[in-house]
């Protein structure tokens, strides 16, 4: 059986409609991150509140034990609010960002 390359590959792919997928589970924080890094992820995946909390910490330098000392919570509750699913309210990413030496902007368009 010989393999033949379909010389319409790419103009097929080019045709296809937009269909606007949603993922059928999050996606693991180091693929997120380098997704983001390359500017390839979804509109709908770019602002998961629990990866851009981790982001922060991780940018400056902070521990999960040592946020959670400094927020007065304990590590695991820092785990907990960089998960992909979680919600934190506006306050607590607000005390959060102020810790790790960042700010929170947020805008009604």
């Amino acid at each position: 059986m010989s393999k033949r390359k379909n010389k319409n590959s790419s103009s097929i792919n080019r045709n296809l409609p937009d269909l606007d997928l949603t993922r059928a589970r999050p996606r693991a924080f180091e693929e997120w991150k380098a997704l983001g890094k390359w500017g390839r992820l979804p509109n709908w995946e770019q602002d998961v509140p629990g990866y851009l909390l981790r982001t922060a910490r991780e940018d400056s330098g902070l521990t999960q034990g040592t946020l959670g000392t400094k927020l007065g919570i304990s590590q695991q509750a820092v785990a907990q609010a960089e998960r992909w699913a979680s919600n934190p309210s506006v306050a607590f990413m607000r005390n959060w960002l102020k810790t790790c030496g960042r700010n929170l902007k947020l805008s009604i368009i």
